[in-house]
């Protein structure tokens, strides 16, 4: 496994994926998003009409996942939109908690850094996938400030009121710090950063301190 990572995991609604973007081109990396990857797996999953938990092994195995810089396509096409709806969001989460998923995307993801700096965003990003990833960041914020960033997004069903949205998002966190697979959780040596009270742009500056003081460290 490459070293030339920047891990970023953490709970649903602390900013990950805008965090991680920004920091990329801030850097000069490339970004990736995996939670895009769990997504794409259901969207094809509900898109052929097949079982969603478990998903079957056969079937993962006629999914092809590819990145082409940033972008990601599914069976060498872009799903776009698709990915981004409340209801994707929701299948991801029924087939992220599987092994059999976890286990085809392990190479997926891995490969992606095989030749470049990268900036990736998860769960399990510094505890499963890149262990000796040079830097980890375990990117949290509380509850309420998640559920109200979901809200400004969009990326709640219609009606959804903001009590509703925080008690899914600590539903959501129950789920995903007890399953079996890759449970969420801090890397003992990642740095943990909370942005509850940070705008987009500070949390970006402090993590990228933290990695050019470990990249000059490292020379």
């Amino acid at each position: 496994m490459s070293t030339t990572v920047v891990a970023i995991d953490g709970p649903a609604g602390a900013g990950k994926s805008s965090v991680a973007a920004l920091l990329a081109r801030r850097l000069g990396f490339t970004h990736v998003n995996t939670g895009s990857l769990y997504r794409a797996v259901a969207l094809a999953v509900r898109r052929a009409g097949a079982a969603i938990d478990p998903v079957e092994p056969a079937f993962l195995d006629t999914l092809r996942i590819t990145f082409e810089g940033n972008r990601l396509l599914l069976d060498g096409r872009d799903p776009g939109e698709a990915l981004r709806s409340a209801a994707c969001a929701a299948d991801a989460s029924l087939v992220a908690k599987q092994p059999a998923v976890r286990s085809f995307l392990l190479p997926v993801q891995r490969e992606i850094a095989a030749s470049q700096w990268i900036v990736m965003e998860g769960r399990d990003i510094g505890t499963v996938v890149f262990p000796d990833a040079l830097v980890k960041i375990f990117l949290t914020a509380s509850s309420l400030v998640r559920a109200q960033r979901r809200m400004a997004q969009g990326e709640v069903p219609p009606g959804a009121t903001l009590d509703e949205v925080r008690r899914e998002i600590e539903r959501r966190d129950l789920q995903d710090s007890t399953r079996a697979a890759a449970p969420l959780k801090a890397a003992p040596d990642a740095v943990t950063v909370d942005n509850s009270d940070l705008s987009l742009e500070e949390t970006v500056e402090t993590i990228a301190a933290i990695v050019e003081a470990k990249r000059s460290k490292e020379g």
